[in-house]
């Protein structure tokens, strides 16, 4: 007996480690599979939608000029489903252009005497309805756009009926060239031009699930306007009879005009945010320099004081080094660090085809730089007017935005 229990100590105890010791490692062969075959699942069979996605605006603007995108409704639900198979997940269609609204408005009815702009393919429709509706379904992120804002053309209905809204030059001149095209400006300082700019704002935001809404330049007023009789009189009445200086650049001029234009946008922020407290306010103006010198869109302040929660700054430069340039500002720096700020791109205009390999090496540079990401400037250059096919085009936007990503929201928890 001492003899086999001496055996099975020296012979049998060694075996029985050694088979424990094949079991672990067969084992751990085996949760190693499991893990394999689970990590190759598709994310959405893992986690809730779009909780483990990558944060990265990718947006472009609808606008009703040179483009046809808003004016039938199966264009525009097809142009809405491309757009989020090419993992695009923003939209800004315009929805005040060429003096009218481009949706049926109470508010435009009564000032303009017209609901909505008199384009055939608007007509007996409701197309902002219609891209809230599909763009959503879609999983867009839809910001109704104020293209003109105060600017309106010469010969519309509302500059022929409210002459007494528009603004001048100091020799009495109001038309503004806009590359062919005779414009005017409504008169930022008047409270009832103020107040018919903020009733259709929100009208919007009552009346639509919309996620935001987005100003730009044209929110505020060309430097060379403000000498009509009402803006020099209330001039007149802060600064003790004295009359603003004929120069239109002259530093306090500039600055007092600016300053009320941002009383306004004070105004409008609160009025948006007591309608509807999770409507985003964007603003897509062009680098502070240009936009405080020649549009008095003093846009570092309004971020600065918190009137800003998206911006898209228009940054549309052939030139790469210029384009980086624009980047690197302090301004833009400090609002990056605040607040989710993306680049606008050029993708080209009606006679200027923007190349596809421009596009890829400018979202690059912004993606170097962790901006929050990019939108497009316009939507038919994508890929329909280009001289570039238009397949090519595409297989372009999808190598840009090869996987989906989500909307950089400040208001449900983007971080910079």
């Amino acid at each position: 007996m001492k003899v086999f229990v001496k055996w099975c100590s020296g012979s049998l105890l060694p075996n029985i480690a050694a088979i424990k010791k094949q079991v672990f490692f067969g084992l751990m062969m085996v949760l190693s599979v499991v893990a394999t075959v689970m990590l190759s699942f598709p994310l959405n069979a893992q986690i809730t939608p779009g909780a483990g996605l990558a944060s990265e605006l990718r947006g472009v603007w609808l606008t009703n000029i040179d483009s046809d995108v808003l004016f039938e409704r199966d264009r525009l639900k097809t142009s809405l489903q491309s757009l989020d198979k090419l993992n695009f997940n923003t939209v800004y269609p315009a929805v005040w252009n060429w003096g009218y609204t481009l949706y049926p408005s109470k508010v435009a009815a009564k000032v303009i005497g017209r609901a909505i702009d008199p384009t055939p393919g608007l007509q007996g429709r409701d197309m902002l309805k219609e891209i809230v509706t599909e763009g959503h379904k879609q999983g867009l992120t839809v910001i109704p756009w104020f293209e003109f804002g105060f600017m309106a053309p010469a010969d519309s209905l509302l500059a022929k009926n409210r002459p007494q809204w528009l603004t001048s030059r100091s020799n009495g001149s109001r038309i503004v060239k806009e590359g062919k095209h005779d414009r005017v400006w409504l008169n930022p300082f008047r409270p009832d031009v103020q107040q018919f700019i903020q009733d259709l704002i929100v009208e919007i935001v009552r009346n639509y699930d919309v996620d935001g809404i987005q100003f730009d330049d044209h929110f505020g007023l060309p430097s060379e306007l403000g000498y009509d009789a009402y803006t020099v009189a209330l001039y007149k009445k802060e600064h003790r009879g004295q009359a603003p200086s004929k120069n239109p650049r002259d530093p306090e001029w500039l600055r007092w005009r600016a300053s009320k234009i941002t009383n306004f946008m004070q105004r409008v922020f609160k009025a948006i945010k007591a309608t509807k407290k999770d409507c985003l306010v964007s603003v897509a103006p062009n680098p502070q320099r240009f936009s405080y010198d020649y549009f008095l869109a003093d846009w570092q302040k309004w971020e600065r004081m918190g009137l800003i929660e998206e911006l898209v700054l228009q940054i549309y430069r052939d030139d790469l080094n210029v384009f980086v340039q624009e980047l690197e500002y302090p301004e833009v720096k400090a609002a990056k660090a605040h607040i989710p700020v993306s680049i606008g791109i050029l993708s080209g205009l009606k006679n200027r085809s923007v190349p596809m390999q421009q596009i890829q090496t400018q979202v690059q540079k912004v993606r170097d730089r962790n901006f929050a990401g990019v939108s497009f400037f316009f939507y038919e250059t994508l890929w329909n007017l280009s001289q570039e096919a238009s397949a090519k085009r595409q297989a372009g936007f999808q190598q840009i935005f090869s996987q989906p990503a989500k909307y950089p929201n400040l208001i449900t928890g983007w971080k910079p």
